[in-house]
């Protein structure tokens, strides 16, 4: 298994090289750059698995890389936690809402951003951290390509399974027939969008059982969600 790439955007100097030397330590792929700017580059060349991304840095902020990486196809979908001494509600509130999926505020231990790291990776990107992914009453074994909703194992075709796993690696996120597209048919597709309806349609059949609620949610005039049941 590849180790997980992690780029960190931090412009303290020594808290960068701590926390470069305690996740390489672990077995992550880290690269690390201080300026905002780069941090855009470096995600365009390499999509990382993980960003943990200083709120106040160097060049464009990081609340603006935030938000740039969630419109990015490349990068929409890539966990994002937030460094930062901003202990404000109101801040935490707002970083969250452009997409950051965990925040944690200055000073804290390694120890703590390691086990928080981990947490986002097991949910996520379960084949990463080399664990099942669970939803709910579902789980779903990467390895074995098997999916299981309250212990009974579900008969479900390979698109399907692709669909459901990104649904999984993303509950109750949001997404459009476009970026569904992209991520489970890949970047530039030339299949047409209603195509998702087709697929989602056939997921939704794989998927019920009898006395349970369809776990995918339709969002008018937005998309598609997974929520846990």
């Amino acid at each position: 298994m590849s180790a997980p790439k992690l780029l960190l955007v931090e412009d303290d100097i020594a808290l960068a090289e701590l926390l470069e030397y305690r996740f390489a330590n672990e077995g992550y792929d880290v690269r690390v750059t201080a300026d905002g700017d780069e941090a855009l580059v470096f995600a365009a060349e390499d999509a990382p698995d993980l960003v943990i991304l200083d709120w106040m840095i160097e060049g464009t902020s990081g609340i603006e890389v935030c938000r740039r990486l969630r419109r990015d196809k490349a990068t929409a979908h890539v966990p994002i936690i937030m460094l930062t001494a901003r202990e404000a509600e109101d801040d935490r509130i707002r970083g969250l809402e452009i997409g950051a999926d965990d925040y944690i505020t200055k000073p804290f231990s390694p120890r703590e951003l390691l086990a928080r790291v981990s947490a986002v990776l097991r949910r996520v990107r379960p084949a990463l951290a080399g664990e099942t992914i669970e939803a709910g009453d579902m789980r779903l074994d990467p390895v074995a390509h098997r999916v299981e909703r309250r212990g009974r194992q579900l008969q479900i075709g390979p698109t399907e399974y692709r669909l459901l796993k990104f649904f999984m690696e993303h509950p109750r996120r949001v997404f459009s027939r476009g970026q569904l597209l992209d991520a489970v048919w890949g970047t530039g597709s030339e299949i047409e969008e209603r195509t998702v309806d087709v697929h989602i349609r056939r997921l939704r059949k794989a998927v019920a059982l009898e006395t349970a609620k369809d776990p995918i949610r339709t969002v008018r005039s937005a998309g598609y969600a997974l929520e846990p049941v």
